[in-house]
């Protein structure tokens, strides 16, 4: 079992869901339910994977909440298209923030290769 909050990983990953969670407060009040709770959820569930996976007794285990955190941050990339596509972001907001996802998901995918071995 290892502290989630000395990853790197998982620092970068909660810097972005503050960041979203500050951008999307001005999404428009009828996105609410939709694209704001969608995209808030997909990026706090890639911090709350890793630090579940911390939790765990394995590598094996820790493995596996790697790649659902992975699969999160794929879903906040489509998200963030759609945001991009509806005008809610503008395109600099969205390759910032495309950037980051993309950061976030190589250190995940090193991580999970490391576990792995």
């Amino acid at each position: 079992m290892q502290d989630f909050k000395k990853l790197d990983v998982w620092n970068r990953a909660h810097k972005l869901t503050a960041e979203l969670h500050r951008r999307t407060r001005s999404f428009p009040r009828e996105e609410l339910f939709g694209i704001t709770a969608q995209i808030r959820r997909a990026a706090g569930s890639i911090g709350a994977n890793i630090a579940e996976g911390c939790g765990r007794g394995s590598d094996s285990d820790f493995a596996r909440f790697i790649q659902m955190a992975l699969g999160s941050a794929s879903e906040l990339e489509n998200h963030l298209i759609l945001a991009l596509d509806l005008d809610l972001l503008k395109v600099d907001e969205h390759e910032y923030f495309d950037n980051e996802v993309t950061g976030v998901k190589r250190m995940l995918a090193s991580l999970l290769k490391r576990l792995r071995k």
